[in-house]
């Protein structure tokens, strides 16, 4: 009969992931509202509030190869924020409050420090947002996992009144406001990565004039989060939609959001595009369909109004957000026209 065997001998350091999850709880545990029910030992435990006719909105999402680029520059602390900021951007744009997140975090061999990281950028990305980081998963997979990678992805869950769902009456003759974006976001990663680190040949810590940062600081630029800006013009019932634009770009997501009978209508020149998508333009050369269709182009949400709400939507974002008027909705079936 052969030694005994263990689990630390497979890979999986029990004393170390549970080490690792006592700081996740103290991590978590400032991230906590008042819906926050104490006692879940399986699950989260959250109470609903304030909420006449509740309608619960929920997404989960991913940071995608964006996590390349943390891992080769051992910054760790801001996907969590991007992972929290992106998803509460998509129940954002139905009219929903974020209540709580949900994280999910596996790597091949647990890794504290990495750990803490990754969940102090959760943790801050949920204060931003006034929601509650009530539960999650994280999981040693040796063998699954080359040394040093890991992946993360999220879940959030929001409330909305049933009369207040988005997107709501949207017509001929709205506007489209469009909120800037602070880089890639979350999306085009795979593109950019092989156009700058493998083509062009640079090097995260190169420095690029146009940039006015490194490779690495530019790619690495955080997710906005837009629901303190918006939350104000939700109550008020100022906005018609709201389109969060991801992988797609403008050109597939603002459809998602328009009724069969309208198109959204772009004027291009009516902003200019941050000097990170015109390197990437430069370098593949990228056609520019390619790149509205894969990039935002420093436009991270789209914003359809009423004309007769456009003074008081401009009045709230004034000197607080810069924005551009993009174009309007007009007859047609929902697509996006260039011009």
């Amino acid at each position: 009969m052969g030694q005994a065997s263990t689990y630390a001998d497979a890979g999986v350091n029990i004393a170390a992931a549970t080490r690792a999850k006592a700081e996740i709880k103290r991590l978590a545990r400032r991230t906590f509202t008042r819906g926050v029910l104490a006692g879940g030992s399986f699950g989260g435990l959250f109470r609903l509030r304030g909420v006449r006719q509740p309608v619960l909105v929920s997404s989960i999402d991913g940071v995608g190869t964006k996590l390349k680029v943390a891992i080769a520059a051992g910054r760790h602390d801001t996907v969590g924020r991007d992972l929290v900021n992106h998803c509460v951007n998509d129940i954002l744009v139905q009219g929903a409050r974020p209540l709580f997140f949900l994280d999910y975090l596996a790597l091949g061999r647990m890794d504290e420090a990495l750990v803490a990281q990754v969940v102090r950028g959760i943790g801050r990305g949920c204060r931003e947002n006034g929601c509650a980081l009530i539960g999650g998963e994280t999981a040693e997979m040796p063998g699954f996992y080359a040394p040093g990678e890991y992946d993360l992805a999220g879940c959030i869950v929001g409330v909305a009144e049933a009369g207040r769902l988005l997107p709501r009456g949207i017509r001929r003759g709205d506007l489209l406001l469009g909120l800037r974006s602070a880089g890639l976001h979350t999306n085009g990663y795979s593109l950019a990565r092989r156009l700058l680190l493998e083509q062009a040949g640079y090097r995260l810590e190169d420095r690029l004039p146009e940039l006015g940062a490194t490779v690495g600081e530019a790619l690495l630029a955080p997710h906005r989060q837009y629901w303190a800006l918006l939350a104000p013009l939700l109550e008020r019932r100022a906005l018609r939609g709201m389109a969060h634009i991801t992988g797609g770009g403008i050109t597939e997501n603002l459809p998602r959001i328009l009724p069969p009978n309208c198109a959204a209508e772009i004027d291009a020149a009516s902003w200019e595009w941050p000097p990170i998508f015109r390197v990437l333009e430069r370098l593949g050369p990228v056609p520019l369909a390619e790149m509205r269709r894969t990039f935002n182009l420093g436009i991270g949400m789209i914003l359809v109004v009423a004309p007769s709400k456009l003074n008081e939507v401009a009045a709230r974002l004034r000197g607080r957000e810069k924005f551009f008027v993009l174009g309007r909705i007009v007859p047609g079936r929902p697509e996006v026209r260039w011009r």
